[in-house]
């Protein structure tokens, strides 16, 4: 059997920088545990447009439609501020997600005990907080037509349009269902039914699914605003949240700060089953790509690294070794290892982004038993 295959797009900024140190892990694994993968690397974002003028060429498009799992490093940068809206880096990044049709976005929010206290929150509030934002990811207000800047009488009006089809609610809520039941068996779908006519169908589908096929899982609904709320003032009430693709960029983004910072953050982008049952499925850290730290080795490679603990749970069965990989990083960071970003405790000195992979790949070494 051919090893699984893995496409590598580093990208821009500290993209490259922390990928790098995602080679080293995936490297241990293969020398270590035997899950050998066969890796190509490509560009996309800025460094897709200085090379070939489109933020992700064709070729490489095709690409990551044939491997086993994407994992991505980050894009964007000022220097890329005043290209055409449609070649921005940004755009090579939305056309993996369309096009793969990655539909569920996974977007934990867990916070490690030893960070607690880097949460503008209390620690009481988000120690051990483990939550799942389920964002669906390829349609909603970002994909709806009509869209654009039109004059309107003396005036310019800019229109976006929340679209949603039952399928579309219907596969995104089954994949919140099914990750409930490996978790705590608690769904919260978040909307506006309340002033929204997309809203409205959310929770109906939502709920139709649940009745369906799901009435072991506990199913809850709120309102968007109100979920926001709520999870400033209490998140570890949530287990599974999933909602649509406006909110769930905004929640999720609201829910990584309560774990202190954006580069402990992975996320997930799964679509439908290939004929070798693995899913479609785009990895990649939650944070951007840090023009400000580039080449100073400062980069926390932690989001990246988790990203790939997420790829060995979800698109290679590999959910122990998973576990295993978490346990280190955890280990590391109870030890007191930070990364600039990580600061905050008087005479604690940061570790370089190089010197944080030593350490959880040394940390691994010592859980090989």
């Amino acid at each position: 059997m051919s090893n699984p295959s893995l496409l590598i797009l580093p990208g821009d900024g500290i993209g490259p920088e922390v990928m790098a140190e995602v080679r080293r892990v995936i490297d241990w694994f293969a020398g270590n545990r035997a899950m050998a993968f066969d890796v190509s690397e490509d560009l996309v974002g800025g460094a897709a447009y200085d090379a070939h003028g489109t933020p992700l060429h064709d070729d490489t498009m095709a690409r990551a439609q044939e491997v086993d799992a994407v994992l991505l490093g980050a894009v964007g940068g000022p220097q890329y501020d005043d290209l055409d809206f449609s070649v921005k880096p940004e755009r090579g990044l939305l056309r993996l997600r369309k096009e793969m049709d990655l539909f569920s976005n996974l977007r934990p929010a867990q916070c490690f005990d030893a960070l607690a206290d880097f949460s503008s929150l209390k620690r009481e509030v988000v120690a051990g907080l483990d939550i799942m934002i389920v964002r669906e990811l390829t349609s909603g207000v970002y994909f709806g037509e009509p869209r654009g800047i039109f004059k309107e009488g003396n005036e310019r009006v800019g229109i976006n349009t929340q679209r949603y089809t039952e399928s579309e609610i219907a596969r995104v809520a089954r994949s919140a269902f099914e990750l409930a039941r490996k978790r705590s068996n608690m769904v919260c779908s978040m909307e506006k039914a309340n002033v929204m006519e997309s809203g409205i169908l959310w929770r109906d589908v939502v709920t139709e699914i649940h009745d369906a096929e799901y009435g072991d899982v506990e199913l809850s609904h709120m309102y968007a605003d109100a979920g926001a709320m709520q999870l400033c003032r209490n998140p570890k009430q949530f287990d599974v949240i999933v909602t649509d693709n406006l909110f769930g960029d905004i929640l999720s983004d609201a829910a990584a700060m309560l774990t202190g910072s954006l580069g402990m953050l992975p996320s997930a982008s799964l679509g439908s089953p290939m004929e070798n049952g693995r899913p479609k499925a785009l990895y990649e850290p939650v944070h951007g790509s840090a023009p400000d730290i580039t080449g100073q080795g400062k980069a926390n490679p932690i989001a990246c690294i988790l990203s790939f603990a997420m790829a060995l749970r979800y698109s290679f069965d590999a959910g122990n070794d998973a576990s295993r990989l978490e346990a280190a990083v955890n280990d590391v960071l109870a030890d007191g290892l930070r990364t600039a970003d990580l600061l905050g405790e008087d005479g604690v000195d940061p570790v370089s982004t190089t010197e944080m992979a030593d350490a959880i790949l040394a940390k691994l070494d010592a859980n090989l038993g």
